[in-house]
């Protein structure tokens, strides 16, 4: 302290020798800050600080990626895959309606395999196999035909007449599976191969001993579940694809059959005409 009653003032030396008086900060006029106003101007110190380190983030990121897309589009693309193989499959999408909603991947090999023997290609046109027959029977066996839903399931249950149809407790899912396993069953016991191994004419074999009842099962009738397959898979060819089946119209082509027409005014008065099939899907508006 000096005589006036004031603090000395600390002094720094300059490079060129002179002393430098270092300035003491000038107190505030309205006193002391309280505790809030202290806080606010720390508050306001911290966010301009925070502020001017993010536009500098900003500012030198936009910069580097300035600089690395320019050198990425002077470059040439690097081809991958096969030349137009991405433009193809967008133009033919996948077919996600071949999927399995009730049948397990054993049982839907096995319904291929007997399907296509039932409905084999040749040259006529394509099989069973290739038409997705065996997707429109999974999806039937799913929805409400393979729960009976129209039908009176309902006990007593009598023997009856052919004419009267089936008169059982199972439904028709029940039928199937049960059939499926019995025909991989009677495989594996007169060939050691299970189904779907076979060769063709080994499996049109067991599927004659199931169509003419040459062995009897305990819960189902054999040649009650070969004739359930078998309309089930000249359903599953000559259906609107809408069902899973007759992929692409193949079946109604080889038929020559003309789909789902809204009018035959065009050729009524005509000879014959043949007609590209057309599908519910068709008459979608676009």
């Amino acid at each position: 302290m000096d005589s006036t009653g004031s603090k000395n003032k600390p002094n720094r030396e300059a490079e060129d020798g002179s002393v430098a008086t270092m300035e003491q900060p000038t107190a505030n006029p309205a006193g002391p800050l309280t505790y809030e106003q202290e806080a606010k101007n720390n508050s306001r110190r911290k966010f301009l600080k925070t502020t001017g380190y993010t536009l500098g983030t900003l500012a030198l990121g936009g910069a580097l990626s300035s600089l690395i897309g320019c050198t990425n589009n002077s470059e040439e693309p690097t081809p991958t895959g096969e030349p137009g193989k991405g433009e193809e499959e967008k133009a033919q999408p996948r077919n996600y309606n071949r999927a399995l909603m009730f049948l397990t991947q054993e049982q839907f090999r096995i319904v291929e395999s007997a399907t296509e023997r039932i409905f084999p290609e040749d040259e006529n046109g394509p099989g069973a196999k290739t038409l997705g027959v065996a997707y429109f029977i999974d999806h039937q066996l799913a929805g409400e035909w393979g729960f009976n839903g129209r039908d009176y399931m309902q006990a007593p249950f009598y023997v009856g007449e052919k004419e009267q149809g089936y008169q059982g407790r199972l439904k028709r899912r029940e039928i199937i599976e049960i059939g499926i396993k019995e025909l991989n069953n009677y495989s594996l016991t007169q060939y050691q191969k299970s189904f779907p191994e076979l060769v063709a004419e080994d499996q049109d074999e067991v599927l004659k001993a199931f169509e003419s009842d040459a062995l009897q099962l305990t819960t189902i009738s054999a040649s009650s579940f070969f004739k359930m397959l078998r309309t089930n898979t000249l359903e599953g060819a000559y259906s609107d694809p809408l069902y899973g089946g007759n992929l692409d119209m193949n079946g109604w082509r080889m038929r020559g059959y003309p789909g789902n027409q809204m009018s035959y005014t065009a050729v009524i008065d005509k000879d014959y005409t043949k007609m590209d099939p057309i599908s519910l899907q068709d008459h979608m508006a676009h």
